[in-house]
């Protein structure tokens, strides 16, 4: 079961799970854009062409609008939580039927906001790789992960293989 608690902003109330953050929008704001990368220095893997400044731009502008979804769909889902939260209290008179579909539709929706805070701290790890260092770079065996996985998947922090390694344990 996955218990809520309440963290009080100076601006406003935001209903999170233990252990989660909230990135302000403000801070998912990036001021070296894809300008600041240079596309010889990201890894390619043996017989993949290099890295285009049109590419590094289309995958910058791609983790971008996937930051700016996730934050919608997470305000979203905290509004739906927030509102399931209030109605818990008007169960008077509900059978236990009812009170657990209550139950399921609260905990559903505080999965899937856990889900895209996941995936908002993975796309947002990614655009920091990429104006940054690492990007395109297998963070265990430390190879490139290669242009096509990367444009297919710019989270992907694992090459093909290190990854394989990782669902089998």
């Amino acid at each position: 079961m996955t218990t809520t608690a309440r963290r009080k902003n100076t601006t406003d109330t935001t209903l999170v799970a233990p252990g989660r953050t909230r990135t302000p929008a403000a801070a998912t704001a990036r001021t070296g854009g894809a300008e600041s990368v240079d596309p010889a220095e990201l890894p390619v893997r043996p017989g993949e062409d290099p890295w285009t400044s049109a590419e590094v731009r289309e995958l910058h502008a791609e983790l971008i609008s996937e930051l700016e979804r996730l934050q919608q769909e997470i305000d979203t889902a905290e509004a739906a939580i927030t509102g399931l939260m209030r109605d818990s209290n008007d169960g008077a008179g509900d059978d236990q039927v009812d009170a657990g579909t209550k139950n399921i539709s609260r905990e559903s929706e505080v999965a899937l906001a856990n889900n895209a805070r996941d995936s908002l701290a993975q796309t947002e790890h990614a655009l920091a790789r990429l104006e940054g260092v690492g990007f395109g770079t297998c963070e265990s065996c430390g190879q490139a992960i290669g242009k096509a996985r990367m444009q297919a998947f710019p989270r992907a922090t694992l090459c093909v293989q290190c990854k394989a390694k990782q669902e089998r344990r």
